[in-house]
């Protein structure tokens, strides 16, 4: 029987099963759903095993629990290890589901409910792909792993001490993960970089009250004057970040990955129409797809201070605030970013003011060379069932935990989505469309048959 009979005679069967985890809250943020975390885990864990892994485990840590697993019985094979997540986002507003985010509903030809397409959905593809080749053949043509988490809605707090201390265990020879997308329905994709990320707050004070500007205004420092004057010294009219060593490390973008992003077709006029934008803004000689998935930024994501109610206030602001993150690309380190962001902000602070810095989160970019052997099997795969082969991309978000499993486990990580980019993941009515469910299980088979 051909792999497509296979799936489509247990289509059903398969819905019906991923139907039962997705109803379950796996809410990993609020405390409340913390007995529906290991719910959700029990049930991976359970599902696992009905599909032939072996030492199926559902781990303890000081969070969530992470289900691991593995079927080890092809000697001189490569590993491979699949890596997802069974926790959700919380689902407000509520008010905005068309139908109730934990009751799995088919419209169409979509799934509908919270984790559909973010994680649960994809991960279930790789659970039911193993299950059709030891069903088909009796056995699986690599060695496999599965590391499964709770946390990555929250920053896997757990996981990366958790690869360090199971190393051994989890050794691959690649990692597997679903959970990004392709670039549009048809269009498959496999992302060679995640950008990683650093923070800051920015705290200006002046004087030790807010003062009435007629008896003060022209005589003594605003903070918001200030803030405005020191924000606007970190990037030139362009975009380009004007902080001294800000670029030392990144790495040039490969004459053959730029033409991967021209390979893209991206429409550029759309996107600002569609956004009702006069342009399209950002560092010079670079493409919009460029900026967003290959280049670093500084950009600023709260800006407040002084009277912000109705009317008018003639006040003189005695404090000011501002919160700004980087997204980094390799080879940058988010702690060296930060000095130099400190070291700049503090030798243009204006007169009269007061600075305060408190640095906040730190991720270090993913990246990696899309010639190799793998990748380039899995654009193959790809191909095979899509009918076209999947081009090379860098997103412009951050994974964390993906620079970790290539820093501890292995080097090669193969970012093989299958969602869609409009699929509200995060938002109200999230689904996964079931073409890609269809196509994904398949796409893995025909993949790690030709690992």
């Amino acid at each position: 029987m051909s792999y497509a009979t296979y799936f489509q005679e247990n289509r059903e069967q398969h819905l019906a099963e991923l139907k039962e985890w997705l109803s379950i809250p796996s809410i990993s943020a609020l405390s409340e759903h913390k007995p529906d975390m290991l719910r959700a885990a029990e049930w991976l864990a359970a599902t696992l095993t009905r599909a032939g892994l072996e030492n199926v485990k559902v781990n303890e840590t000081a969070g969530h629990p992470i289900v691991t697993a593995d079927h080890l019985h092809a000697p001189g094979k490569p590993t491979v290890l699949v890596y997802g997540h069974y926790d959700v986002q919380p689902v407000d507003p509520l008010n905005l589901w068309e139908t109730p985010p934990f009751e799995p509903t088919i419209r169409g030809d979509k799934l509908f409910a919270r984790g559909a397409t973010d994680d649960k959905g994809q991960v279930f593809l790789h659970i039911k792909a193993v299950e059709a080749i030891l069903k088909q053949e009796g056995s699986l043509p690599v060695n496999i792993k599965f590391c499964i988490e709770g946390e990555e809605e929250i920053s896997s707090a757990n996981l990366p001490g958790f690869l360090e201390a199971n190393s051994e265990a989890l050794a691959a020879d690649a990692v597997l993960i679903s959970d990004t997308s392709l670039l549009e329905r048809g269009k498959p994709a496999i992302s060679t970089g995640l950008r990683g990320l650093c923070s800051l707050e920015i705290t200006i004070n002046t004087a030790n009250t807010d003062l009435h500007s007629g008896s003060f205004g022209g005589g003594v420092p605003n903070a918001l004057h200030a803030m405005v004057e020191l924000l606007a010294t970190l990037h030139d009219r362009d975009g380009k970040v004007l902080v001294d060593g800000f670029y030392d490390d990144v790495l040039p973008l490969s004459e053959e990955m730029r033409a991967e992003f021209v390979k893209q077709d991206f429409n550029e006029q759309q996107l600002q129409s569609d956004l009702g934008l006069e342009a399209l803004h950002g560092e010079e000689g670079y493409s919009f797809v460029e900026r967003v998935g290959a280049r670093p930024t500084l950009e600023l994501n709260g800006v407040y201070g002084g009277f912000q109610g109705e009317g008018t206030k003639t006040v003189i602001p005695k404090e000011a605030h501002a919160k700004i993150t980087c997204r980094l690309v390799a080879d940058q380190n988010p702690q060296d970013v930060l000095d130099k962001i400190i070291t700049h902000l503090e030798a243009v602070k204006p007169n009269g003011a007061k600075l305060t810095i408190t640095p906040g989160e730190k991720a270090r970019a993913f990246n990696i060379d899309p010639s190799g052997e793998l990748l380039q099997k899995a654009a193959d795969a790809y191909a095979a069932v899509y009918g076209t082969r999947a081009l090379f991309t860098k997103d412009g978000g951050s994974i964390p935990i993906v620079e970790e499993f290539s820093r501890v486990i292995a080097p090669t990580v193969v970012l093989m989505g299958f969602g869609l980019p409009d699929e509200n993941l995060h938002a109200p009515n999230e689904h996964f469309n079931l073409e890609n469910f269809d196509k994904g299980m398949l796409t893995i088979v025909e993949f790690l048959n030709q690992v």
